[in-house]
């Protein structure tokens, strides 16, 4: 389902623990970690989208989380031609999103890769609000840096001190604080959960 201009209704989802860190999930068989996202349904509401995606992607139910926040418009992304398929190319240009801030009131043993047959993702881990978009591909880095940004103003005030993302702005560093171009990922426990059948041999997958 594509809009006159060639972008796919999509969903984003930024889900928070309690600590305000935020589930990156590896995408199968690949070294690229992202959000969950999908495609919005015909008839579908960009929310119950949001919800079922939830389920599919990362196991996790509406009694799960509660919603704090969504952007206000969509936002856009052109995806490459040597990923889209040939079929589609003149025709299919991107994705369009509506992004929700979740927070997580379950625990962490909720969340389940393997909730469907057709995992998105083989590994997740908890991460800073604000972290280097480097991980990300590189045609969603603008999409990801536009959500946070726009939904950052539901967090709690102290988190808005750590604006580590790509952007060129040089952050205020202050004393402990490595400079933007030393940043490096928090050492935080990675949680691997390898579907039935999948390995880590590389055999990307559609990243769009």
């Amino acid at each position: 389902m594509l809009d006159r201009e060639g972008f796919r209704p999509n969903v984003g989802i930024i889900l928070l623990n309690q600590k305000n860190q935020v589930f990156w999930g590896k995408r199968i068989r690949t070294h690229s970690w992202q959000f969950p996202q999908g495609g919005i349904d015909r008839g579908e509401t960009p929310e119950q989208a949001m919800y079922r995606e939830l389920h599919e992607e990362i196991g996790l139910l509406p009694e799960h989380v509660a919603i704090v926040a969504r952007t206000r418009d969509w936002l856009r992304y052109e995806v490459p031609d040597r990923y889209i398929r040939r079929d589609a190319r003149g025709h299919y240009r991107g994705q369009k999103q509506i992004w929700f801030l979740l927070r997580l009131t379950g625990g962490d043993w909720n969340l389940n890769l393997r909730a469907t047959s057709h995992p998105e993702f083989d590994a997740w881990r908890w991460n800073d609000y604000w972290v280097p978009l480097e991980m990300v591909v590189e045609f969603k880095r603008g999409v990801y840096e536009m959500a946070l940004n726009e939904l950052a103003r539901y967090l709690p005030r102290q988190e808005s001190r750590n604006r580590y993302l790509r952007g060129n702005a040089r952050p205020r560093q202050s004393h402990g604080e490595m400079p933007l171009g030393m940043l490096q990922l928090p050492a935080m426990p990675v949680h691997m959960e390898l579907p039935a059948g999948a390995s880590f041999d590389p055999d990307p997958q559609h990243p769009c």
